[in-house]
């Protein structure tokens, strides 16, 4: 049997695991791997390769890195590598119908979300944040529109109280890629019928801000925990500690709800069991926790040097 012939599109680290997964299954011939062009990264702004660049390159694939996906020349290049079917898996950039329309079966692409909640930038990051009890992958045919194209097929998965956004973030990328593999064959033979996605539910996941992260202690407990866990790690959690010199940036890693409520951002007691802090309703127990500058300590490790006391506060900026 003759391989599918693919041109994988992708830039994040969500990508690489499809990507392999294509790459080394017999059924699919990767062609080539098309991600976002080296963008300069840390103090000395040294040129640095996507993810999926990366990969790519390890897996003796040639790699293409357009500046724009819509570059007619670029165009031109993929249709003449004459692919059967592309696959778009964080690229970065919304395609145009000109390239969609490049491959005789179109484009597909591996989505984290269960849609059509959750279209754009950040779908894993707001449903940990919402408090949502379950999130998934979805496997759509791609329209020139953002994440509206008709549903191939979806996959479930509950979000559980130990995942934050890196961990759901690395279970998603795999029941992606294996969604995808088992997707694909049926897709091509005709066998699937794709659907609509419905007209109502769609909501926006937008983009991260470093904002996002600064805790408001006036939210419920259950709120900021969910929050906590969606950014972490990044941007991260952070809050202001009242100080007589100046507020004190504390980066906060864990915490956990607890059965007990105080005036919204003080301290109702610390000790080596952690730092329990009012919240609008309830409390939470803050276990890890970091200065700036210094290092991710357990709230037991963090009083020995720096003991807070109740009555303390956390204000809410500097």
């Amino acid at each position: 049997m003759t391989p599918l012939r693919i041109i994988f599109m992708g830039t994040a680290e969500l990508s690489c695991a499809s990507l392999e997964i294509l790459a080394t299954n017999p059924t699919f011939q990767v062609l080539a791997v098309v991600t976002q062009p080296d963008k300069p990264k840390g103090r000395d702004l040294k040129l640095t390769p996507s993810p999926v660049k990366v990969l790519g390159e390890k897996l003796n694939l040639p790699v293409l890195q357009p500046l724009k996906a819509r570059d007619e020349n670029f165009i031109a290049e993929l249709r003449a590598l004459k692919p059967d079917l592309m696959v778009v898996v964080a690229y970065g950039q919304i395609l145009p119908q000109t390239l969609l329309d490049v491959p005789p079966h179109g484009c597909l692409n591996v989505h984290t979300s269960l849609l059509p909640k959750y279209r754009g930038a950040a779908p894993i990051q707001w449903a940990i944040a919402d408090g949502e009890p379950e999130t998934g992958v979805t496997i759509m045919q791609m329209d020139a529109g953002l994440d509206t194209g008709p549903i191939l097929s979806t996959r479930r998965t509950p979000i559980l109280p130990t995942d934050d956004s890196q961990v759901l973030h690395d279970r998603l990328a795999q029941l992606g890629a294996e969604l995808l593999v088992a997707t694909i064959p049926d897709y091509v033979a005709g066998k699937i019928s794709p659907q609509p996605q419905p007209a109502t539910g769609s909501t926006y996941a937008a983009k991260i801000k470093k904002e996002d992260g600064q805790i408001d202690w006036n939210s419920p407990a259950q709120k900021i925990w969910s929050r906590l866990r969606a950014f972490t790690p990044w941007p991260g959690a952070f809050a202001f500690l009242q100080t007589e010199a100046k507020p004190q940036l504390l980066k906060i890693w864990k915490v956990e709800p607890v059965e007990k409520s105080g005036r919204a951002g003080e301290i109702l007691s610390a000790d080596k069991s952690g730092i329990v802090v009012g919240c609008g309703a309830g409390a939470l127990r803050i276990l890890e926790l970091q200065r700036e500058g210094g290092k991710r300590l357990s709230a037991e490790q963090f009083l020995i040097g720096h003991p807070l006391k109740a009555g303390q506060k956390f204000v809410s900026a500097i």
